[in-house]
């Protein structure tokens, strides 16, 4: 099994050309705190400046985040609303927030972390936004064969209405938790011009999640199959789930190695019926000309899992591969995930 070491995962920490950016973030008329590892700001920790910010915030508050390295697990609490941390660094990997846990990962108890305990950055706060940085979980499989369970996750998200822009998320298996609080409810977020690497199931989840102009990059594990991009568990009564458009997915991996997702189905959940869809995005020879997988006894084919005009090597069109119709393509755009009753979309993707 060909993972990356601890050493090439630091490396890819500060990977200024991981994906091109536009150029650095435009600064922000009003900063609230500002965190700095060497300490010349208000605080030296990502955690700190949370617990310091107002609870029940209805306007953003604006944490800036100096270029650094910032290490140890994360939480935002539900009551903190209206959170944002903007890296101050010319480009997202200045700014590197991250934790090295797992799922096998023992508590000081005794017992696992598990999947959602492994997260380096957890999201229960509504209108969270980030926005030039890197979220990772740096817990590396090479230095612990004893654990079994290496689901590492570097941000769980179980709030509703979040905005991620120009952000990388960086861990192997089970990078991006897009969750909400409970089967049933819906929680959405919106990437823009993001990059998410990892090789198994690394977005997951039941939240409507929006992909704009994002990297997707699989890792090579050195087995086959490769990995799975995605792993949606959309509850049935959820007409929206993970959307990616316009997004760019690559990997280097051999050809037909890699799955573009399977169907989650958590605690055999049968009412998880995830949606994935793909449309007009360049897919690499990575993806073969079967691109769905099943997971365990669920069938790909019974889930929500379709392509509209994607383009490049691995954008195969087979009988194995669904595309959306012309009219399921005019009802599965942007704004059609994102919008809700509060015409949220509108507001804050400009679609």
């Amino acid at each position: 099994m060909r993972r990356r070491t601890f050493l090439e995962f630091t490396a890819a920490l500060g990977a200024g050309a991981t994906v091109a950016w536009s150029g650095p973030a435009a600064a922000h008329p009003k900063l609230d705190l500002i965190v700095a590892a060497e300490g010349a700001g208000d605080f030296t920790t990502i955690q700190a400046a949370i617990d310091a910010a107002p609870s029940g915030a209805t306007t953003p508050y604006v944490i800036g985040v100096r270029p650094g390295t910032y290490l140890g697990q994360v939480i935002v609490p539900a009551g903190k609303t209206f959170l944002e941390l903007r890296g101050l660094g010319r480009a997202p990997a200045d700014v590197v927030i991250a934790d090295d846990r797992a799922n096998g990962t023992l508590k000081p108890d005794g017992t696992p972390w598990g999947t959602s305990g492994s997260a380096s950055v957890t999201l229960n706060g509504a209108d969270f936004r980030a926005t030039n940085l890197t979220f990772a979980n740096l817990f590396d499989e090479a230095a612990h064969p004893e654990i079994a369970n290496r689901q590492a996750v570097a941000v769980l998200t179980r709030a509703d209405r979040l905005v991620f822009d120009r952000v990388r998320f960086l861990a192997n298996q089970d990078t991006l938790y897009l969750n909400s609080t409970a089967a049933g409810v819906i929680a959405r977020a919106y990437l823009r011009d993001c990059y998410v690497e990892g090789d198994v199931d690394f977005i997951f989840g039941r939240a409507t999640a929006v992909l704009d102009r994002c990297r997707v990059h699989s890792l090579d594990r050195g087995t086959s199959p490769n990995g799975y991009v995605t792993a949606p568990s959309t509850d049935l009564g959820n007409p929206h789930g993970l959307l990616f458009s316009r997004c760019r997915l690559t990997s280097d991996a051999p050809a037909a190695t890699v799955y573009l997702g399977r169907p989650w189905h958590p605690s055999n959940d049968p009412n998880a019926v995830g949606q994935t869809i793909i449309r007009e995005s360049w897919i690499g020879a990575h993806i073969g000309a079967t691109a769905w997988s099943d997971f365990g006894t669920w069938p790909w084919a019974e889930a929500r899992l379709a392509e509209h005009r994607n383009f490049g090597p691995g954008a195969l069109v087979t009988p194995d591969r669904p595309q959306l119709t012309r009219d399921e393509a005019a009802t599965t755009e942007i704004a059609d995930f994102l919008r809700g009753a509060d015409d949220w979309s509108l507001e804050c993707t400009g679609h």
